[in-house]
């Protein structure tokens, strides 16, 4: 059994976002490319984007903290701390409106 603090990985990244150029840090806790379930700690600093792209399968996003906008072509969802996204099965776009972390989990086609 693992358990990670998803609180403790959010702090990591927003203060390593907050170093990098593209305002943004990431890491896979769970899954990656043997599993069919993946969950990744997302952060991102305000105004930093995920630019617009395919959707690997069934994904969600939980924010963890700060506020993010989820697009998906004419749509756009906002989300705040302890929101769950269903992210569209379309190319879709992430912003963070403010410093955000976010656990994006998405099960692989």
């Amino acid at each position: 059994m693992q358990k990670f603090s998803l609180e403790a990985l959010a702090r990591n990244h927003l203060e390593r976002a907050a170093e990098a150029n593209a305002g943004r840090s990431a890491s896979t806790v769970y899954g990656g490319h043997e599993h069919v379930l993946r969950q990744t700690v997302i952060a991102l600093t305000a105004g930093a984007t995920l630019t617009e792209h395919e959707n690997p399968g069934e994904a969600t996003l939980i924010v963890l903290r700060g506020r993010v906008r989820l697009r998906s072509g004419e749509d756009e969802w906002d989300g705040r701390t302890g929101d769950l996204i269903v992210i569209p099965q379309a190319r879709h776009s992430l912003e963070a409106l403010e410093d955000s972390a976010v656990v994006l989990t998405v099960a692989k086609r």
